[in-house]
């Protein structure tokens, strides 16, 4: 089942694909908004709830919104791919493989929505894709165990961690360069997580106009998701819509000889195996 975000007007709406459409769920599941709906009894039947229903708008021309609009918390992980850390070290940087799985936190407003822009800011020409797998929680908790990380995941979805590299890199902590405004794509929907089989590897891809500039997959990871659930919830309580979003691989452009970053006109897309595709037009801050 694949549950979207969007506008309706100037009202936030969120519901179910059908088909090449989506019927609104606010009303009928009693929660305003799809995080509060993954975190609540309604969730647990939901297969009731959306059977027999038909589509009451297009997916063409949809006003999108991030699946998740206004998490609490964006929590990211950094270099959790090997062949990403390898490309890491052959430019140059020395970083060591961490015992733990490194993280940074991510403010909703940095997040633009499926055909939303990516927006290159004013200060940089250094912007760079990061295509990822993101993981969204629907059951809350506190020190939550490994083995059953994957009871509190509500679903999946597509993320592109867009890096604005030199102000990442203007200290040893690098969220500066990863929460400029509408630089991290996030969508186009949430593919409730029955529909994929816990620790399956996913082939993800990243397309920039068209042009795979990384190819990769999911079991790849150093640090797996349940594996980063377990260690969030140990710092924070995750509470329902919080959202993880797991590293990308190698083939970012900052690492690439010489770099390649996007710039205003340029497309990138990303796609899982499973989901879906997240397409970004790129564009410059007004």
């Amino acid at each position: 089942m694949k549950l979207v975000s969007y506008l309706d007007g100037n009202r936030e709406d969120w519901g179910v694909v059908v088909g090449d459409g989506v019927a609104s769920l606010a009303a009928r599941s009693g929660c305003a908004t799809l995080a509060e709906f993954v975190g609540s009894e309604a969730y647990t039947k939901r297969d009731a709830l959306v059977a027999g229903l038909q589509a009451e708008r297009p997916l063409a021309g949809l006003s999108w919104l991030p699946p998740i609009p206004r998490p609490e918390k964006i929590v990211c992980a950094v270099r959790n791919y090997m062949d990403h850390h390898q490309e890491v070290l052959a430019a140059g940087m020395q970083r060591e493989l961490s015992e733990q799985p490194p993280i940074f936190l991510r403010v909703w407003r940095s997040q633009t929505p499926h055909e939303g822009p990516i927006v290159r800011p004013k200060v940089s020409e250094s912007l760079d894709w990061e295509g990822e797998l993101a993981v969204i929680i629907g059951r809350g908790g506190r020190d939550i165990p490994e083995a059953r990380a994957h009871e509190h995941v509500a679903g999946y979805s597509i993320y592109n961690d867009g890096s604005v590299r030199e102000w990442q890199f203007h200290a040893k902590q690098i969220a500066s360069g990863k929460n400029f405004e509408s630089t991290g794509g996030f969508g186009p929907w949430m593919v409730t997580a029955d529909e994929i089989e816990p620790g399956r590897a996913l082939k993800l891809q990243t397309r920039l106009n068209g042009e795979t500039v990384q190819s990769s997959h999911t079991g790849h990871m150093i640090f797996p998701t349940a594996r980063l659930i377990a260690y969030a919830s140990t710092i924070f309580t995750l509470v329902p819509g919080d959202v993880i979003v797991t590293g990308t691989p190698a083939g970012v452009g900052w690492s690439r000889k010489p770099p390649r970053f996007m710039k205003a006109g340029d497309v990138c897309e990303v796609e899982i195996e499973g989901i879906g595709v997240l397409r970004n037009p790129i564009v410059d801050q007004a």
